[in-house]
């Protein structure tokens, strides 16, 4: 029998599914080292250069009053304080640069000048997916929003499976009142809509990063007991289980070592499916303000902050994190469907 893996492989959308999740992965954790504006949260910002379009460049000054320059920049942004200046017109004499300060589409300011110095630098920068409305780098923040996404998503899954797994797995073994007990807990948990326990948790909590992760994880976990609980239903009754307890083996090692290792094929394809489902849960709450806050770049919310400008001539502001969204919960969904097909015992290659 094929691998999981080589399985996986020969299905061609399955295939693509894990090389955008891979990739999307990579840029995520190291993204500060390809993108154009390299500082914390890309929140560089400058209203004259605001809403420009795709391929936009202009000449820009830079003074930096403190910049940090460590390995970690690398991972987690530099920490810029200073400004930017865009410019129409410059020149360099002696050590001073005149310039005059570019104000939007056929303004200009006054001759300014500036003495050169290590904290002063003239640069010429292109904004290839151009400039949301705060004048930031739409490219730069959109690639930083694939670790908000990534983040909630990994980490909302992990806390399902740490109460999840748990609880279907006690409750599948032991039966009787254990199980009535959490099956009851389940089916209240069950019964609330997601996305109102989800807000209610942010709320209870506050608005932030680590509480999204929370919320999301602690919504997500009913799912994942429901389906380890029929799992183990199911192998508890098997021989090698009656085997194991004639054997002597304790409760605990049977259901850790014996049980769960036979029920892992369909947490794993729930897991990837949960997986899509927090970053459109994230997504959500950050689209209602709940959620990563600004200046964290969350592709919900800078679709909040540009759903105007679909009928204001500037789509893409908007377009652009919608489509990372939906490319990215869109190959978690295929891989759960592949993984599914490849962890089918019962279908033959």
């Amino acid at each position: 029998m094929t691998s999981v893996r080589q399985k996986l492989w020969k299905n061609p959308i399955a295939k693509g599914s894990i090389i955008l999740i891979l990739f999307a992965a990579v840029i995520s954790v190291f993204g500060y080292s390809v993108i154009p504006d390299n500082t914390e949260n890309a929140n560089v910002m400058s209203l004259p250069i605001a809403q420009k379009p795709m391929g936009f460049s202009i000449d820009v000054i830079t003074v930096r009053e403190s910049e940090s320059n460590s390995f970690s920049d690398y991972l987690f942004g530099k920490s810029f304080r200073g400004y930017i200046i865009p410019v129409s017109n410059y020149s360099l004499e002696n050590q001073t640069i005149k310039y005059r300060e570019y104000l939007g589409e056929g303004l200009e300011g006054d001759w300014k000048s500036l003495e050169i110095s290590e904290e002063v630098s003239v640069e010429n920068k292109t904004f290839y997916l151009g400039t949301d409305k705060f004048g930031r780098d739409l490219l730069s923040r959109l690639v930083l929003g694939t670790r908000i996404s990534f983040s909630v998503g990994f980490i909302s899954v992990i806390i399902s499976l740490l109460v999840g797994i748990p609880l279907g797995a006690i409750a599948g073994f032991y039966r009787g009142t254990v199980d009535s007990f959490i099956m009851w807990l389940i089916n209240v948990i069950w019964s609330i809509p997601t996305l109102l326990m989800v807000i209610a948790l942010t709320l209870a909590l506050g608005k932030g990063f680590w509480q999204v992760f929370v919320a999301v994880g602690l919504t997500m976990w009913v799912e994942v007991a429901r389906v380890v609980r029929g799992q183990v239903l199911s192998l508890r009754e098997k021989e090698y289980i009656d085997a194991a307890r004639v054997l002597g083996f304790s409760n605990f090692r049977i259901i850790v070592k014996h049980i769960l290792p036979n029920a892992m094929g369909p947490v794993i394809v729930i897991s990837a499916a949960n997986f899509a489902a927090a970053i459109l849960m994230e997504s959500g709450l950050s689209f209602l303000g709940i959620g990563a806050q600004p200046p964290m770049p969350s592709w919900g919310g800078m679709i909040k902050d540009h759903y105007p400008f679909l009928i204001m001539g500037k789509p893409h502001l908007a377009i652009l994190p919608g489509l990372c969204i939906m490319f990215l919960v869109l190959s978690f969904m295929m891989l759960g469907n592949g993984l599914r097909d490849a962890l089918d015992v019962k279908k033959t290659d």
